[in-house]
């Protein structure tokens, strides 16, 4: 198993300003205040799958629709505004439909750090399942229209199992201290946050010996997390840029 010593030494590496550059977070980096902020970063958690090179190109086209305004975007979200935009599962109704529902959570209940305040008052943990479902269930309880597998898809059933991966990374950037996240979001603790979990922090993480478990599902989620906070019980979720930085490493090196 890697020593801790190594993995402190790849998350210090890794956790520079440079990283910023080629990952989503440069999106929300764009902006000063608060809410632009936090809907940048919530928009550009929606796309992160698939292809980085991909979707960080949907996302400059999308935020180029947003004429570089977030809040104001969503804010006065008419429909018809986004054309044709789509990327992979998300069809324009599914994004349609998302951004109305955010519009209608800014004006009438506060905004998004208020919906998921609200939930981690309730359980006071991400490892109960319905921190997550009081967030989806807002969504989903909303829908007015017609959408498809892409509006699910983006906003994700926690029921079926899932990592969450897009949301716990989402709540990283909100959460945890600059220089690459943000930290404007004080109600959860570092310590309580999960690893966003994808096919590659899988993979590198069970080459570091910190994973067993074969499925990419919550329950491994909870299992990497618990390893890695036998590391730095204080803020486990540092080593997000540890398994992105072993598997650079491990590339340069071959």
């Amino acid at each position: 198993m890697i020593t801790k010593k190594e993995i402190d030494d790849l998350a210090e590496k890794y956790e520079k300003e440079y990283f910023i550059n080629s990952d989503p977070i440069q999106f929300p980096h764009k902006f000063k205040t608060k809410r632009d902020i936090e809907i940048a970063g919530f928009i550009a958690s929606l796309l992160a799958y698939g292809s980085r090179k991909v979707f960080i190109k949907k996302l400059e086209q999308l935020f180029d629709i947003a004429e570089q305004e977030p809040l104001n975007f969503i804010l006065n979200y008419k429909e018809g505004v986004l054309g044709d935009f789509n990327y992979r599962f998300g069809k324009p109704n599914d994004f349609e439909e998302i951004f109305r529902i955010m519009r209608d959570l800014y004006e009438n209940d506060g905004g998004l750090e208020e919906l998921f305040s609200f939930s981690y008052s309730n359980t006071g943990t991400l490892r109960d399942i319905n921190f997550f479902k009081t967030v989806t269930d807002y969504f989903y309880s909303r829908v007015k229209n017609n959408v498809g597998q892409g509006f699910y898809f983006m906003i994700p059933n926690p029921e079926n199992g899932g990592a969450m991966k897009r949301m716990n990374m989402f709540l990283r950037w909100m959460v945890r201290k600059p220089p690459v996240d943000f930290g404007i979001w004080n109600f959860i603790p570092q310590s309580e946050l999960l690893i966003p979990l994808d096919v590659h922090v899988a993979r590198v993480s069970r080459k570091m010996g910190l994973l067993t478990r074969g499925s990419n599902d919550f329950k491994a989620v909870i299992e990497l997390t618990d390893k890695l906070k036998i590391f730095n019980p204080d803020d486990p979720i540092k080593y997000d840029f540890a398994t992105f930085g072993y598997g650079v490493d491990s590339v340069d090196k071959n």
